[in-house]
């Protein structure tokens, strides 16, 4: 990954809120629904039931002609697809022909799907191999679908109309679910954005730990029944599990609390645009979705994990940023300039600041005469006592590309990285670079994964999806070599001078996709005592992965650190399943699991998850 994607993982996964953990800089027009549609039906004209009729108003598609990023140019409709087809049968389908979409959403008891592409190299490619392939006895049919229309503007006509039926509709968010809310009741924006970014604010911390908990359950409860229908040979040992662990597939420890329940976050993502009190050029949370037709935000002053630290950051570049002439983006109109502003912080008082800005039409001179004053405002000036020690400049604009880290930042005032300290070591990161977001339960949770390793001197570690080298230095002093393998340049380069730091020499780290490095790495290591840990972007491990893992059988130990167990669930399906033509080596199982709060006031949790390797000889 990890970084960008592993930072939409848990960004503001962290803060329980939608609009968090997808940032300004990255936000694709429009927002889909979510990919479960399951109870969508198809109506007789083959729309889904409740879609409407795109409008016509080319004001509607505005957004396909700007120069931001967005795979609805690259859309396809796939029809005629197998009868029930579920959202991951089609991604494997699709990865098994070498294609990676976008974004897929399956209708009408999922016998066909929208799917989009990042270029129309593979949009092209996939409906040239996929049109008139047979897949369990169905022919396909492939074509260009339209884009879907901007939300904010449909859900604006649908508010006019609403109100010319006279048919107002409001629902808020109280406690993590949805109220209807009572006429006339206006509760106070620190309510309604701690509603939306901490849901579970108002709800005991115990309790929060105990909802958090039956997540867990209900995932390995769900996981016991898989295992039981993909591979039969493990029944009398699932058997004797589900007797014993309350019809889950292994043990399931205490979870492990937060050190620190509130002001917790080291990074956040701010959006810029107008104040949901009126007051222009607010940086802050937005109160709802995209779709939702909400751009409006709240500053971040009452919200209970945002650090002080980061809040003085905020409040000092809000007043910079109504002292230049600049307005802020509008993803309605795509004009305006400021974006959006990431803040890290860390426990050694160090800060970072990175401000998104679309340039327009301004030339180079305007823009070197808005970072200087930026500088000197950060160095010299009010904006001195806010402790910014890295100031970055990012400009947004054309782009190709979903990922951030695409982005150049421009180092405009102090140090290139931040420094934090944890588990006695030194770790430096740079702006595009993983580091989990609450450094107390960071401790908590790699202090467990070292404990379930059950590592000596003679161990090998592979540490994949590593980020900036965290779990795997946390390790290094005890075995006999690490190797780390993450997709960001940025991070691995941070990984290597961590290592370096912490005088560290028996660790080595690779860049690129885990699916095209893990395997290469697996094949040239032969050593007896292998362990794997894992800690994936939310989506989980690309298949080719976990088909790498499952043939490499001297690997007998594998740590799985979820932040979506939910979204995991197919790779640990994959890990315990049968061996078939696709699927070869011995099966794991699960033997241990245990959930950490790394995100109080949210739904959130990290999960572990111990798998071992069956060993059919022994009957074990």
């Amino acid at each position: 990954m990890h970084d960008i994607q592993k930072e939409l993982k848990i960004m503001a996964d962290v803060s329980g809120s939608p609009v968090v953990d997808t940032p300004a800089s990255m936000e694709e027009k429009p927002e889909d629904p979510p990919q479960d549609s399951n109870k969508d039906e198809v109506k007789s004209d083959g729309k889904a039931e409740g879609e409407k009729e795109e409008s016509s108003d080319p004001g509607m598609y505005r957004y396909i002609k700007e120069d931001l990023f967005t795979s609805e140019i690259y859309k396809v409709e796939i029809r005629n697809l197998p009868k029930f087809t579920g959202f991951n049968d089609l991604k494997k389908f699709l990865a098994k022909h070498g294609l990676n979409p976008h974004k897929v959403k399956l209708f009408g008891k999922q016998t066909f799907a929208f799917v989009t592409f990042k270029n129309e190299e593979e949009r092209d490619k996939a409906m040239k191999m996929v049109h008139g392939m047979q897949w369990k006895s169905q022919v396909l049919s492939v074509r260009l679908a339209k884009p879907k229309a901007d939300p904010i503007l449909m859900k604006r006509r649908q508010d006019e109309e609403d109100g010319a039926a006279g048919q107002p509709s409001s629902k808020r968010t109280h406690g993590g679910e949805e109220e209807e809310e009572e006429e006339g009741e206006e509760e106070p924006l620190s309510v309604q954005i701690a509603n939306v970014v901490t849901p579970l604010w108002n709800v005991p911390y115990e309790e929060q730990l105990r909802r958090k908990e039956q997540e867990v359950v209900a995932v390995l409860q769900r996981l016991a029944k898989e295992i039981g229908s993909t591979n039969k040979a493990m029944l009398p040992w699932l058997f004797a599990q589900k007797g014993k662990y309350n019809r889950m597939c292994c043990s399931l420890e205490a979870i492990r609390p937060s050190p620190v329940k509130t002001e917790y976050r080291n990074k956040c993502e701010f959006l810029i645009s107008m104040g949901a009190d009126g007051e222009d050029k607010t940086i802050g949370f937005r109160m709802g979705k995209y779709k939702g037709g909400s751009c409006a935000v709240v500053g971040p002053g009452e919200t209970s994990h945002v650090s002080a630290e980061a809040k003085k950051v905020v409040s000092a570049f809000q007043k910079f940023i109504r002292t230049t002439p600049y307005s802020v983006y509008s993803p309605e109109t795509y004009e305006g300039h400021w974006k959006q502003l990431t803040v890290r912080t860390t426990r050694t008082k160090q800060a970072m600041a990175m401000a998104f800005f679309h340039p327009q039409k301004l030339d180079e001179e305007e823009v070197g005469a808005l970072k200087n004053s930026m500088k000197t405002y950060f160095t010299e000036g009010e904006g001195k006592d806010s402790n910014v020690t890295s100031l970055f400049f990012i400009r947004e604009g054309q782009r190709t590309s979903p990922n951030m880290e695409d982005l150049p930042c421009e180092l405009v005032a102090g140090e290139g990285s931040i420094h934090e300290e944890m588990l006695g070591l030194k770790f430096r990161i740079s702006p595009h670079s993983f580091f989990q977001v609450n450094t107390g339960a960071a401790e908590v949770l790699y202090s467990a994964v070292g404990e379930w390793a059950q590592l000596n001197e003679n161990s090998t570690v592979l540490d994949v999806c590593c980020g900036t080298g965290t779990i795997g230095i946390s390790l290094a002093k005890r075995v006999k070599k690490v190797i780390g393998i993450e997709m960001c340049q940025e991070a691995v380069e941070d990984a290597k001078v961590n290592a370096n730091v912490n005088g560290l020499s028996n660790i080595e780290f690779h860049c690129g996709k885990a699916e095209d490095v893990f395997p290469k790495v697996l094949n040239a290591l032969v050593s007896p005592n292998l362990t794997a840990i894992v800690d994936p972007p939310r989506a989980g491990l690309h298949s080719k992965v976990i088909l790498a893992i499952r043939r490499a059988e001297h690997l007998k130990r594998l740590v799985y650190v979820a932040c979506n167990a939910k979204a995991a669930m197919t790779n640990f399906i994959d890990l315990c399943r049968a061996p078939s033509k696709r699927v070869h080596g011995a099966a794991f199982r699960p033997v241990r699991a245990m959930a950490v709060d790394l995100f109080p006031q949210t739904m959130h949790v990290e999960m572990l998850l111990l798998f071992e390797r069956v060993d059919y000889d022994s009957k074990q």
